[in-house]
């Protein structure tokens, strides 16, 4: 028994899951600290907790079975074409993975926040509504006339949104009323 727990690929895995766990806790807490000074919500810590969970542990597991030497031969073009459907996810709009990245991106750069009425420029459909949740695919937003809207993500990175504050429309509506001699 004690020459198997002194193996080199046990005391890599071992150092592996050491070094994750203390990675997904440094994360976890570096994004409470950013989350206080921004004012984000704890249902968004949540999320961010349990995706970059996903990854840190998903690159351990894949690294624990490089270590105990499991046949590559599969492996390595298993791996390289899950690899390639991500980065083809990553860049489509349509993606379920665009959406997840996009949540991040809302969630660590983005000026917006729950709570805030914004303005959607869609040439085919502009929204103004208050946003309600921002979650992992979709944000929540509810128009003044109560309608509940799901948003991808990843359009609100791709389309200019602006935040109204306490007016009822954006300003570019106000030029567009003026200059339009139809109203």
């Amino acid at each position: 028994m004690k020459e198997f727990l002194l193996r080199p690929q046990v005391i890599l895995t071992l150092s592996l899951l050491l070094l994750t766990f203390i990675t997904h806790r440094f994360i976890i807490w570096s994004a409470i600290k950013l989350s206080k000074r921004v004012s984000r919500t704890e249902l968004r810590k949540q999320y961010l907790n349990r995706y970059t969970g996903y990854v840190i542990w998903s690159i351990c597991v894949i690294a624990i079975i490089l270590v105990w030497g499991f046949s590559t031969d599969g492996f390595f073009v298993a791996l390289g074409s899950t690899f390639a459907v991500v980065g083809v996810a990553l860049f489509a709009n349509w993606s379920i993975l665009s959406n997840i990245t996009s949540s991040f991106i809302l969630y660590f750069t983005f000026p917006f926040k729950i709570g805030d009425r914004i303005r959607i420029h869609d040439k085919d459909l502009p929204v103004t509504a208050v946003i309600s949740d921002i979650k992992g695919f979709y944000t929540l937003l509810i128009t003044d006339e109560g309608e509940n809207i799901t948003y991808p993500n990843n359009l609100l990175l791709q389309k200019g949104v602006s935040i109204l504050q306490e007016r009822k429309e954006s300003i570019f509506d106000i030029n567009d009323q003026e200059s339009d001699p139809t109203v």
